[in-house]
């Protein structure tokens, strides 16, 4: 029986292939998805809108979809990247002021990258009325703007912690990692700050903003955490049971897999929440920078907002109403930059990994 379903299943995907090819022949237009990619428009087009982000292809698809059919003479190229690989290749490409190549859009989570991207003139001026409607904190010198903003959480497996033992403070999951019967030893997670951007930016306002997050960091290592590159890799861990708990997960990603079924909850930590803003800018070395621009003002356009909201989980950049009463958002610009420089950096990650116990 099984076996007759899956030959159904098949087919059927095979029978919406062949429809997608057909439809794409006679319109011109492509839809490519790759694991860290995405397509859209007429593979014969002149005006060619490049894209790199940090943001998943399957949470941010809708939105790229919306824009396309709004602009169906564009064709957007969409590639996936960490933040610490966006950030270098701005970089490595303003090496060679003389070509003009790479994305038209940079889109990360990594707010201080960004914002030293700006700081070190990589990034192109833009104003229009979207950017001028944004509040002080999410545009900072015209060259960095908020386009969406995401709580950064923790998250758990619900078939394997109780509620009754739920921590919902920071000192709380202390208190919980510092248990008699150890239920989280070899089973939490949080992010690899050495090879994260999002994961070195929340730890580091975790230590400006909490005296015990030393504490916490101890308590991690004795309980042999282990450590995750993005969300979507410790959620893959918490949904599979390999974890219990993961530490500073982007509520985004956490609620696209619990609409799908997956065993998981959010905590909102009560102490404070971090409040994340996914941040753009345009390049200096943008080829199309134009359409860099089109592709801002939309994601910052009421119409751009609510599809961010409904297709990517993200919430509005005016959007004021929060699940928790601590919410720190975190504003674009200066502020950001204090752990970027070398010498604190390499003293927080000395700190880090000693606690950690990491090589």
């Amino acid at each position: 029986m099984m076996r007759s379903v899956l030959s159904v299943i098949r087919a059927a995907g095979a029978m919406a292939a062949l429809l997608l090819a057909l439809l794409t022949a006679a319109t011109g237009h492509a839809t490519e998805v790759s694991g860290g990619g995405l397509t859209l428009g007429p593979a014969d087009s002149k005006n060619v809108l490049i894209l790199h982000a940090s943001n998943s292809v399957q949470v941010f698809r809708g939105v790229l979809e919306d824009f396309s059919a709004l602009n169906p003479g564009i064709r957007l190229e969409y590639t996936e990247l960490s933040t610490q690989q966006l950030y270098r290749d701005t970089v490595e490409r303003a090496a060679r002021p003389a070509v003009k190549s790479g994305p038209d859009l940079v889109i990360s989570s990594a707010m201080d990258l960004q914002t030293k991207l700006v700081n070190d003139g990589y990034a192109q001026t833009h104003v229009s009325p979207e950017t001028r409607s944004l509040p002080a904190w999410a545009n900072w010198r015209d060259e960095v703007f908020s386009i969406g903003t995401d709580p950064i959480v923790m998250v758990y497996n619900t078939r394997r912690l109780a509620a009754a033992r739920v921590p919902h403070t920071r000192r709380e999951l202390l208190s919980l990692l510092q248990a008699p019967d150890r239920p989280l030893a070899d089973r939490i997670s949080t992010y690899d700050v050495q090879g994260s951007g999002i994961g070195y930016l929340a730890a580091t306002q975790d230590t400006r903003l909490d005296s015990m997050a030393g504490a916490l960091l101890a308590a991690f290592g004795r309980n042999g955490v282990s450590v995750h590159e993005s969300t979507e890799d410790a959620l893959d861990k918490l949904e599979r049971g390999d974890i219990t708990l993961a530490y500073n997960l982007l509520e985004s990603y956490t609620r696209h897999r619990i609409d799908q079924g997956a065993p998981l909850a959010i905590i909102y930590p009560q102490d404070y929440t971090l409040m994340l803003s996914r941040s753009a800018i345009i390049p200096k070395q943008a080829p199309r920078g134009d359409l860099g621009a089109l592709l801002l003002d939309y994601l910052l356009s009421p119409r751009g907002q609510e599809m961010l909201a409904k297709q990517s989980g993200m919430r509005p950049v005016n959007a004021s109403v929060v699940p928790a009463a601590g919410v720190r958002p975190m504003a674009l610009g200066v502020g950001l930059l204090v752990y970027l420089d070398p010498l604190k950096k390499r003293h927080f990650l000395d700190v880090w990994r000693a606690a950690m116990q990491t090589p």
